[in-house]
């Protein structure tokens, strides 16, 4: 009787049973053959959005048809904000409620505060974040309504009470009194207020608006699609939320920007940054800061963050991480054309505005709320369960020995 190559076999196997095995073996093998897997769900399009888009043949990003860099240039993050779950810029009337709504909830509950107070402090502040957002909805007593106005007020106080969850536990790792939120600044002035108990020059608060508003909304980006996957379910968008976050925790996604800083010290001095990259690409190192699944010949949001990136290194006087930067992306392009993404320029310029670097990925959940939110909302007025397919390659059919002839 034939048997398997490696495996028991089961009593009573005969050889018409064997070629049933085979046939099926061959056909599978050719399937798999035949079909076409996209890994990754690489160029797969999924869903439609009103959001945001991404076009990589023109290397431009838009929000709701508002070309990124414009609005980095032009609009606040509040402005921003408002666009990204409303549809259109805000007028001046609409801007004014809505920094009076969001500056009056950036008060987080004692409890909570406790909670954030209580985390270790050798913790990475996403986890906190993450367990954080998690005990805020654990709060709301209304979960069992999801209605897209109840939903949009949702957004609103996370985006408004993020950044003290943020900041709080900046201070509190440090040994360092928690400062309650101002409600008469807007809000990066008021989380510079939080971190560090004063408000910096206006270069440095432009810098980090337009760092936000670079990073609020982004397709359908890992952490964003791991947001819909959730809610596609009917679960709450806090759960939503709190899978962004444990997905953009990833060193592939929001953590790029922590990495790249580490990359830059790493390195050191300028005089050391070409033979630092050669010898990582011929050693086959992963260089964090560089390309990206969807732009091709270059990130647009790169040219924005470089130009404050550059302001910064004008307004400190250390222009060390900047020639770094510029000697590395310059020697990448060359020998792989492979060009940086946002994380390249926006992990030097908050190391320059006094920051952690492991909050910087933080920082990009303080942005990426809008853009989680406004697609969570958009996956529930019109939704479907989110459950692709696989093609399984594993053992055809075969069955249980018993254990006593194993």
């Amino acid at each position: 009787m034939e048997a398997w190559a490696g495996e028991p076999q089961p009593p009573g196997l005969n050889r018409r049973a064997v070629a049933h095995r085979a046939a099926f073996q061959n056909k599978r093998k050719t399937m798999i053959d035949e079909s076409i897997i996209h890994r990754g769900l690489d160029g797969v399009v999924v869903d439609t959005t009103r959001i945001s888009k991404v076009m990589p043949e023109i290397n431009s990003l838009v929000y709701r048809g508002y070309p990124v860099q414009e609005l980095a240039e032009h609009c606040s993050f509040e402005e921003v904000a408002w666009l990204i779950w409303n549809g259109e810029l805000p007028n001046a009337k609409q801007l004014a409620e809505f920094q009076k709504t969001e500056r009056s909830q950036r008060d987080i509950s004692k409890d909570l505060l406790a909670v954030i107070q209580k985390s270790p402090r050798t913790a990475h502040p996403m986890d906190v974040l993450r367990t954080a957002v998690s005990f805020l909805g654990m709060e709301d007593g209304g979960l069992n309504h999801s209605d897209a106005i109840t939903n949009r007020k949702r957004s609103a106080a996370m985006l408004a009470k993020i950044p003290t969850m943020v900041a709080a536990f900046y201070r509190f790792r440090k040994g360092q009194e928690f400062i309650p939120p101002r409600k008469d600044i807007g809000f990066a002035e008021n989380f510079f207020h939080m971190v560090f108990g004063k408000v910096p020059a206006p270069e440095v608060v432009k810098a980090f608006n337009v760092s936000l508003v670079l990073y609020a909304e982004h397709g359908f980006n890992a952490s964003t699609f791991t947001t819909r996957v959730i809610v596609s379910s009917l679960s709450d968008i806090y759960s939503g939320v709190v899978g962004g976050i444990a997905s953009l925790k990833g060193p592939l996604h929001g953590g790029a920007n922590e990495a790249v800083m580490h990359l830059l010290l790493e390195v050191g001095e300028p005089a050391r940054a070409k033979e630092w990259l050669l010898t990582a690409l011929r050693e086959k190192r992963v260089v964090m800061g560089f390309g990206h699944r969807v732009y091709k010949s270059g990130d647009s949001r790169v040219p924005t963050m470089t130009k404050y990136m550059r302001q910064m290194a004008d307004f400190t006087g250390n222009k060390k991480w900047l020639e770094i930067s510029d000697i590395l992306a310059a020697t990448m392009i060359e020998q792989k054309n492979i060009h940086p993404n946002l994380d390249f320029p926006s992990g030097p310029a908050y190391y320059m505005m006094g920051f952690d670097i492991d909050m910087f990925t933080p920082f990009f959940v303080m942005a990426r709320i809008t853009g989680w939110t406004a697609h969570i909302m958009e996956q529930l007025a019109d939704n479907r369960l989110i459950r692709p397919l696989s093609q399984y390659n594993g053992h055809a059919e075969r069955h249980v020995v018993p254990l006593e002839k194993r």
